[in-house]
């Protein structure tokens, strides 16, 4: 046993917490002290992508022994952590960790323990919400996957239902993702990969990262005995339709890059599709939304909200907008394929599976 703690032990300050900052004062307030409190003799640094709050005043003020890496511009999520942790090498596992997440007392000793036994080369711990913390998180929850059609799930959240936990995904089990909201890789890994693709900016450039990580031989797996908790876009909860474009933009990206030819010609028509439905859902929502609330305008009292359907309107848009900007895209992307084996990927769609087969849990999904 004492062996045992002692290897831990030299793990254990080979691994480095790095958090990504914009304009996240309110959130580091919170999670700072609970991050140091909780991950002794694990490195924390800061790294802020030109907030124009007090974010890094009060890092400095606050956290002197802290490292800040401040950028001169905001390079978004992948090239704000690629342009430090692809140049750092002091570390053994880079832990990628948003500002907007807690984590549990000892939340590391499964980790570290994890890493010993197996040829790990990504680890996500579970993710609970943070004001709900009965419920698992819509950012990972306990593991990530994708279906044929390269819509992501989680396991603990199918679509947008999030299940409670009970326990019930406890077992470190093999996954297909996990959650840039924490994000434990191996630098090599990481370096071999040359980090996220910048061209992702933000959202779904970590399910592209660990897609391209199966071009190795190492394991990715989810840790449920590690717990941490995430508000959930905590930096960017007030610019939704940042997310709707960026979410329709790089879900195609994502396929065009790493699905074989043979099913991008059965899956990507299948997806434009799907995606122009829901234009159709978003643009007739939203007119629909402002006909029908309209006599309301002429009483004060019951006035509704007059911006609901103009920003589901605008969601449409963004949308088509998203598809546009794939095609200034394309070429570049295209260079980049490297196709890989559709390992751990369900073979039906989550989306006909939750709606008409009524599957709401990930329980209830066929195993594959």
């Amino acid at each position: 046993m004492a062996l045992v703690s002692q290897q831990m032990e030299k793990i254990k300050h080979k691994l480095g917490i790095f958090i990504l900052n914009y304009n996240g004062l309110k959130w580091l307030q919170k999670s700072i002290v609970n991050i140091l409190h909780n991950s002794p003799n694990t490195d924390v640094i800061i790294i802020d992508n030109n907030s124009q709050d007090q974010s890094i005043n009060y890092i400095k003020k606050k956290f002197p022994e802290i490292k800040l890496i401040e950028h001169k511009k905001n390079y978004g999520f992948s090239k704000g952590y690629n342009k430090v942790l692809l140049n750092d090498f002091n570390y053994d596992y880079f832990i990628i960790m948003n500002n907007d997440v807690l984590v549990e007392k000892n939340w590391l000793t499964p980790i570290h323990k994890l890493i010993m036994e197996e040829n790990i080369g990504i680890i996500q711990p579970k993710i609970k919400n943070l004001t709900q913390n009965n419920m698992f998180d819509y950012a990972g929850a306990s593991g990530g996957f994708i279906d044929i059609m390269g819509i992501p799930f989680c396991r603990g959240r199918l679509l947008n239902t999030l299940e409670k936990d009970n326990g019930q995904y406890d077992e470190n089990i093999d996954i297909f993702w996990a959650s840039g909201c924490c994000l434990i890789i191996e630098s090599n890994l990481f370096h071999e990969l040359n980090g996220f693709d910048e061209d992702f900016y933000m959202y779904q450039e970590e399910i592209d990262l660990c897609w391209r990580a199966q071009s190795s031989k190492k394991i990715k797996k989810c840790c449920p005995q590690s717990i941490v908790y995430h508000y959930g876009s905590g930096t960017l909860m007030e610019q939704n339709n940042i997310k709707h474009f960026y979410n329709h933009r790089n879900n195609i990206l994502l396929l065009l890059k790493n699905m074989s030819i043979k099913w991008l010609i059965k899956i990507l028509p299948i997806r434009i599709v799907m995606d122009y439905l829901i234009i159709m859902y978003y643009f007739i929502s939203g007119i629909s939304y402002m006909i029908y609330t309209a006599p309301l305008y002429l009483h004060e009292k019951y006035r509704p909200n007059s911006t609901k359907g103009i920003e589901k309107i605008k969601t449409s848009f963004l949308i088509i907008s998203a598809h546009i900007s794939i095609i200034f895209l394309f070429q570049k992307i295209i260079k980049k394929r490297m196709p890989i084996a559709r390992k751990k990927i369900y073979p039906r769609s989550i989306i006909l599976d939750y709606y008409f087969n009524q599957k709401k849990a990930f329980s209830q999904l066929k195993k594959f």
